[in-house]
């Protein structure tokens, strides 16, 4: 079962890519993230162990707290894949908030932010702290970034102003 085929295994679970392959921002060891609303865990992970168990490096998880999401991480033709499957639909997760601002981020701030933010994510930062640490926002990178996906296009521009970027019309 190539990538197009997972997806449509999990079709009924709304699947969403997201990450850094769709952003642009993606490095040798990045992961291909699929986001799946799943409200009955342990049905998605038989699911996800009948379609994917077969692939080299599969692991499951699940979190003992929250929402109790069921993780799960293998490879494709040599390319790392992890679903993430959460009893909340997807446009609520907080995958999905931070995906949507990265790329309004992203649109807004043009390539110079862009290139700030892959050569932050080049020292080593995950994709989150790097846009928290480029917009120079403080305190927790996930927190704030899943706060800003709420924010309009302007003031999104103008947190890019303050950051040193010149917003890029819409």
């Amino acid at each position: 079962m190539a990538g197009s085929a997972l997806l449509d295994a999990l079709r009924d679970h709304d699947p969403h890519v997201a990450g850094t392959f769709p952003l642009g921002l993606d490095l040798r060891s990045s992961d291909i993230d699929l986001l799946c609303h799943a409200p009955d865990g342990d049905a998605f992970a038989r699911l996800l162990w009948g379609v994917a168990s077969g692939y080299p490096d599969f692991t499951m998880r699940q979190w003992t707290g929250g929402t109790r999401a069921v993780i799960a991480s293998f490879t494709i033709d040599d390319l790392p894949f992890e679903i993430f499957g959460d009893p909340r639909p997807v446009e609520s997760q907080e995958g999905w908030l931070h995906f949507t601002v990265e790329q309004r981020l992203l649109e807004l701030g043009g390539d110079r932010f862009h290139a700030a933010v892959m050569a932050t994510r080049q020292t080593g930062a995950k994709t989150e702290p790097a846009f928290a640490q480029v917009l120079g926002v403080e305190g927790d990178p996930y927190a704030a970034l899943a706060a800003l996906s709420a924010k309009s296009d302007a003031v999104l521009g103008r947190l890019l102003a303050t950051a040193g970027f010149t917003p890029q019309a819409g």
